[in-house]
């Protein structure tokens, strides 16, 4: 009981810095959007932060946990459910706006919703590791969710939606973020190497998903040039020094 409650409290304090950027990412949207080439530029950086994360903390998690078998029914599972968000995102940005789009975009909120539940597994998972890894992986996910709060806010404001809902919806699923961390703190802690492995690689397909998929994409729709391109390069050897020190 003592070790759930530690990884509970753990948790509790490495998730208010992924809340926080959702509230502040959800204000800045509002209040002094950044231009296209900054937020590339900080797109590439946050891609190197969640790439190094992952290949330099969850992964040799994943390899010392052994387990294979439940490594890859992990990894699988998490590219379906990545997968699934994704086309359910393009499904929503593909229907035609229309006069009375002011109604709140329930499709687009549940899929948030549900990546950032995943995200605060996520970090519910990093507060049964030791403290190095766990605060490694929580700044990765505080980047990314930063970027999360910026472009869901700027989306509900484009269905019509007013600057204080948008804000005041987008800050609010942030707290599915504390609740994903919560839920995975106390169920993991002292969770079999088993369901760790399977965790840890559900994580792993979700966070190269993320890169893959979403943070270069976006990245890419600005000309790409030398300095954004080594805002790239910059993020992974930022998380990579700080895993040495």
């Amino acid at each position: 009981m003592g070790s759930t409650g530690s990884a509970i409290a753990q948790a509790s304090l490495l998730v208010s810095f992924p809340v926080a950027a959702a509230i502040i990412g959800s204000v800045v949207s509002v209040l002094r959007p950044p231009g296209p080439r900054l937020t590339s530029a900080v797109q590439h950086f946050a891609a190197g932060v969640v790439l190094a994360a992952l290949a330099g903390e969850i992964l040799p998690d994943l390899r010392q946990e052994g387990n294979l078998g439940w490594a890859v029914a992990g990894f699988t599972a998490g590219t379906a459910v990545m997968l699934t968000l994704g086309a359910l995102g393009r499904k929503i940005e593909s229907k035609p706006k229309d006069d009375t789009a002011s109604v709140v975009p329930l499709g687009l909120i549940i899929a948030v919703g549900i990546d950032l539940l995943l995200d605060g597994l996520l970090v519910g998972l990093s507060s049964t590791l030791d403290s190095k890894q766990g605060l490694i992986i929580t700044i990765a996910l505080t980047i990314e969710i930063l970027f999360i709060g910026l472009s869901v806010t700027t989306s509900l404001n484009q269905t019509g939606l007013s600057r204080r809902r948008s804000v005041i919806i987008s800050s609010s699923l942030g707290f599915t973020t504390a609740l994903g961390a919560i839920l995975g703190a106390a169920l993991l802690a002292g969770a079999s190497s088993a369901t760790l492995a399977a965790v840890l690689a559900f994580g792993g397909a979700a966070l190269l998903y993320l890169v893959v998929e979403e943070l270069l994409t976006e990245a890419h729709e600005q000309e790409e040039t030398t300095l954004l391109g080594a805002m790239f390069f910059l993020g992974f050897l930022t998380i990579y020094i700080l895993g040495v020190l």
